[in-house]
This record gives C-alpha cells, sequence and structure tokens, in this order.
C-alpha cells in the first residue's frame, strides 16, 4: 500500500494501491457491500465477494468489471447462517494469505415472525454477529500470514440507541424485528473491539477496526445496473434527505479507509464525518456503552459457547 496515504489527505476519489494484496467482502455482492468490493478493486487487489447466492455474486463481478478496467475479482459461496459450511467457504478462498477481511454481510427483517437459522439461532444474530464470530476462526491462519492483517467490522448507527440484553441475545422473551437488528450489529461491534484487545494481548500484527456508514439510502445511491437501479422518482424523492445522509456508495468509505489507511490503528471507530451521519470517513470516539469490557466479554464467551469455536488463543 502506497506511503504517501500517511501525508497526503485522505481522498475517497484517489486511493492508494495495494497490488499484491488480497481483500474479502462478505455480501459482497449487494448493497454497501458492493460498493466496498468496487472500490477495492480499483487499487489493484485481488478482491473476493463472499455471497450466499452465486447467480447474484456473478452479476456484481461483472457489474465491477464493467467499470474497474482489469479488476481482479471474483466470488465464493459464504453462507454465514450455516456455521457447518463455513471452514469448506475458508478453504475454497485458495489463497495463501488473506490482507484484510471486511464483515459486511449481514441480514435485515423488518416483520416479524421470528426465524432461525438451521443451528436454531434467531436468525439476524446467527448470520451477522455469530457467523462472522466462526468466520473469523477459520479466516485466522490466512490473517495471521499477512505481514498486517486488517479485520473490518461493519456495523451500523442503528445499533447506537440499543444496547444488549446479555440474558436474551436471541431474542427469545421480546421479539421486535428492528431492535433485534440493532442489537444484532451492536454485538458485532463489541465483537470487533474485543477481538482487537485480543490481538493486542499477544502483540499480533493483526489489527481489529469498527466502522459504520452512518445513513444510507438506496434513494441516494447511484445505479450499478442490474446490481442496483435508481429510478428518477426515487432520485426526486430522496433528494431532500442528502442533507443529512447519503448513498451506499458514501456509505462504503470508513470500510474501505480502515482496510486501505496505514495510519488506522486497531481498536478505533470510523464513520462518516458529519454527524456520523454523512461526509467523508473519519475517525471518532467509541461510543460509550461499546467501551463497557465486561459486556464484550461476556458475549465474547457466550459466541464462542453458541458457534462451538474458540477463538481465545488468536495467533500473535
Amino acid at each position: 500500500m502506497s506511503s504517501t496515504s500517511s501525508i497526503l489527505p485522505w481522498d475517497v476519489q484517489r486511493l492508494p494501491r495495494a497490488d499484491g494484496s488480497v481483500f474479502l467482502v462478505t455480501g459482497g455482492n449487494a448493497g454497501i457491500g458492493y460498493f466496498v468490493a468496487e472500490q477495492l478493486s480499483a487499487t489493484g487487489a485481488t478482491v473476493v465477494l463472499g455471497s450466499r447466492n452465486p447467480a447474484k455474486a456473478e452479476v456484481a463481478t461483472a457489474s465491477i468489471r464493467s467499470r474497474v478496467p482489469g479488476a481482479r475479482v471474483r466470488a465464493v459461496r459464504l453462507d454465514l447462517a450455516d456455521l457447518s459450511s463455513l471452514r469448506t467457504a475458508v478453504e475454497s478462498l485458495d489463497v495463501e494469505c488473506l490482507d484484510a477481511v471486511v464483515h459486511n454481510a449481514g441480514v435485515a427483517l423488518d416483520d416479524p415472525p421470528r426465524r432461525e437459522t438451521g443451528d436454531g439461532h434467531e436468525l439476524m444474530f446467527g448470520t451477522n454477529h455469530l457467523g462472522h464470530f466462526a468466520l473469523t476462526h477459520w479466516l485466522m491462519p490466512l490473517l495471521s500470514a499477512a505481514p498486517a492483517a486488517r479485520i473490518v467490522t461493519m456495523g451500523s448507527f442503528a445499533a447506537k440507541s440499543e444496547r444488549l440484553d446479555l440474558d436474551d441475545l436471541q431474542s427469545r422473551k421480546d421479539y421486535r424485528p428492528k431492535r433485534a437488528y440493532g442489537r444484532s450489529k451492536l454485538a458485532q461491534m463489541y465483537f470487533g473491539l474485543e477481538l482487537d484487545r485480543h490481538l493486542r494481548a499477544v502483540d499480533s500484527t493483526m489489527a481489529s477496526v469498527v466502522v459504520h456508514p452512518g445513513g444510507a439510502l438506496d434513494s441516494l445511491t447511484p445505479s450499478r445496473p442490474p446490481v442496483h437501479v435508481r429510478t428518477a422518482a426515487a432520485r426526486l424523492r430522496g433528494a431532500p434527505a442528502a442533507l443529512l445522509v447519503q448513498g451506499k456508495h458514501a456509505g462504503a468509505w470508513p470500510a474501505v479507509r480502515a482496510v486501505l489507511d496505514p495510519t488506522v490503528r486497531g481498536g478505533q471507530q470510523w464513520g462518516p464525518s458529519v454527524f456520523s451521519l454523512r461526509g467523508k470517513p473519519r475517525h471518532e470516539p467509541v461510543w460509550n456503552h461499546l467501551a463497557d469490557t465486561s459486556v464484550a466479554a461476556r458475549l465474547w464467551d457466550a459466541g464462542r459457547d453458541l458457534t462451538g469455536v474458540d477463538l481465545g488463543a488468536v495467533p500473535g
């Protein structure tokens, strides 16, 4: 990666080169994940889209190749809701090392009823948090083989107003879809910060960074047909919101910077610069409730028990 990025102001339109690097973006076939993958592809890196839908992944890779000449992009099948499949998915990456993973994929349900993964976990918590927790375990050998790998966890501004119920992580007692989604993203953010504490404890060269996209709307997102098509009507409806929020292409910026910028440090939180809702990516204070290490430690233990994988002995 270019050393000039630590001297020049960060420019979202002029990213440093990352030739020879390999990046994995979970959920890279749609939404914010697509734009993370597209922007990273423009750096010369090899970008792998992790997607549970091979057909959608192929459409996304074709879109990226049409917009980024010479893009080194490909896809692997990755279903975070199926914990037993993750080891095979990682093996299918077929790489010697991984320079960064962006934990972006997620499920968001708007209406009841409560649904579960095949492993019996509430679908959003099981996919968004537990799936990435287990995936990190299987990726560790590849990440530790890179000189200074980044693990970037995509949280959500929706998590800022939520609090975890450690006695009901699976939302069995009082299921409300939007709250369950916010809590699943909050759990991801706790995990990203706790992971970095584990990495620091063993003097690892890896770093774990937490990011969020602020407010990112489809109506403010540029078209990438057929991955995403913004109609003229949607553009007009969304125009007033542009004063406060942004499109998903801009929502990708904090994650892209967390992958590429050598000045980014483990344990940091990054988001948009204007009220944490829109604008260029910046380092921001960790939200007060995310700084509670006792909650993070209990969640870590729960993740280990629920997934059956032990991230406790991360490699140095």
